[in-house]
């Protein structure tokens, strides 16, 4: 169950720090998004590719590239307040994570695992105000056809990249220096 609150004024952080505990609060041009805390296996897909792509690429003296992760990060993008399963900044652009609790800087990569009560927004709101603010690639998983698009923003616009279904090793930009079978997502 997606919840769009629409109040009679723009929202505003306010609004989000009053959610309740119990829901992920977002605000999406103007507008707060409720969404209840991910399902086990929507939050076992998430932890399943932060495990694959944070030894490989947290930038250590062997790894094909220096990047930051984080889990759920709270990214505060001009007025927008977006909560992404899974986001990525390259360290050329964010060399170290400070103390504060959410982020200015838009992330390089954005990860999305599709729920019911999600797929929606991911898929239309969401998606392209990542496209506004720069998110240079974006990844859509969806637990229920058990596949992995990929996309890379050129111009303006999400362009697929790669797809992946059941069997398949994903080698998908910006993380392509290193494979993983899709189906290691789904505990297999």
């Amino acid at each position: 169950m997606n919840t769009r609150v629409r109040p009679s004024r723009p929202a505003t952080y306010q609004d989000v720090l009053d959610a309740p505990p119990n829901m992920v609060a977002e605000i999406a041009s103007g507008r707060l998004h409720l969404h209840p805390r991910p399902a086990q296996r929507h939050s076992g897909a998430s932890f399943a590719i932060a495990g694959e792509l944070y030894r490989p690429f947290r930038g250590g003296p062997d790894d094909p590239g220096g990047w930051l992760f984080g889990m759920e990060p709270e990214l505060h993008l001009a007025d927008d307040v977006l909560v992404p399963d899974l986001a990525g900044w390259r360290r050329e652009r964010m060399p170290a994570f400070d103390d504060t609790a959410f982020f200015t800087l838009a992330p390089d990569w954005a990860c999305e695992v599709l729920s019911p009560s999600t797929r929606r927004f991911d898929l239309t709101e969401k998606r392209a105000l990542y496209a506004q603010h720069g998110v240079a690639h974006l990844w859509l998983v969806d637990p229920d056809a058990r596949t992995l698009e990929a996309f890379t923003l050129a111009g303006g616009k999400w362009v697929l990249e790669v797809a992946f279904q059941e069997g398949d090793e994903v080698r998908a930009v910006p993380f392509e220096a290193v494979g993983f079978l899709l189906g290691a997502l789904w505990g297999e």
